[in-house]
């Protein structure tokens, strides 16, 4: 079976969020996607069948630990995979994925023999309010941060377009600072009402996201960069339309830039999230899990 290595959100080899794609992976259970995933210590893997229309495709993704119902640079990566073996020479196509949480179409550009840029569709934010009955000194010490780290200016928020992220609004210098001291961290989130929590200096379009528990630092969250762009674009920082990037990754030698738009329409912010993708490698597993 072939696969195909890309980083997503870096036109750069070896920088941004790396990936597997499987382009043509009909025929697997979800056991066996699960234990190549963990064979090849990816952050997460995606696998495609073609859904029998066009540009269709069915898709699901993994990480090391479940499958997901739907993450951003999987998806992403995945639409630059299939432009490369399946558009031609077209500059410009869409193709539609069906993921666990639903069908989605994902807009590419060609710019070069291994080098794309793909553009999630637009997702609505959900704002959730502030965390109650949670100080920001408390939230501060679980990224072992004092409560002078927190960019005053800004609220804690818990925003969704998905998942549920508390932003975490931080001044200049604290996300070099910043680690997960919280040894529940998920029990601490829920009870403000998030999954995840994402550290963001606003001044400096730079964020920070590990897993709850702390162990693995993500170079780009995708996922995230939507929540961002609303909350931006909520409090001012980011105008109408305007496309900024949100830098991610740094700390861990892996830069990334992911980028964003905002928009106002009928009440709601919709939000954009996309980015570069760069093709590194290809290879083929000779043996399949039984």
């Amino acid at each position: 079976m072939q696969f195909q290595l890309v980083d997503v959100f870096t036109s750069t080899p070896y920088r941004g969020n790396s990936l597997t794609v499987f382009p043509d992976a009909g025929g697997l259970s979800s056991t066996q996607m699960a234990q190549i995933t963990g064979e090849l210590r990816q952050f997460e893997s995606i696998f495609l069948d073609p859904a029998g229309r066009q540009h269709h495709w069915r898709a699901r993704i993994f990480d090391l630990f479940e499958q997901l119902d739907f993450a951003g640079h999987p998806v992403i990566g995945a639409a630059a995979v299939l432009h490369h073996r399946h558009g031609g020479d077209a500059v410009h196509r869409r193709w539609t994925m069906e993921l666990a949480s639903g069908a989605l179409t994902v807009e590419t550009e060609r710019r070069g023999p291994a080098a794309f840029h793909a553009v999630l569709p637009e997702m609505a934010a959900n704002f959730l309010g502030e965390p109650p009955d949670i100080s920001r000194a408390q939230v501060a010490s679980w990224f072992s941060l004092p409560n002078g780290d927190l960019d005053a200016r800004l609220p804690l928020e818990v925003v969704s377009t998905g998942l549920r992220y508390l932003i975490v609004p931080v001044r200049d210098g604290a996300l070099a600072r910043a680690r997960i001291a919280h040894r529940e961290l998920d029990v601490a989130l829920a009870e403000a009402g998030a999954q995840y929590a994402y550290l963001l200096d606003a001044e400096a379009g730079e964020g920070r996201h590990w897993n709850n528990d702390g162990v693995v630092e993500d170079a780009a969250t995708g996922s995230a960069a939507g929540c961002v762009a609303a909350y931006l674009h909520r409090h001012g920082l980011l105008g109408e339309d305007h496309a900024s990037e949100l830098g991610q990754g740094r700390f861990i030698n892996r830069p990334s830039r992911i980028t964003i738009s905002a928009r106002s329409i009928s009440g709601e912010i919709l939000v954009q999230v996309g980015g570069e993708v760069v093709l590194v490698g290809s290879g083929q597993l000779d043996v399949l899990p039984s």
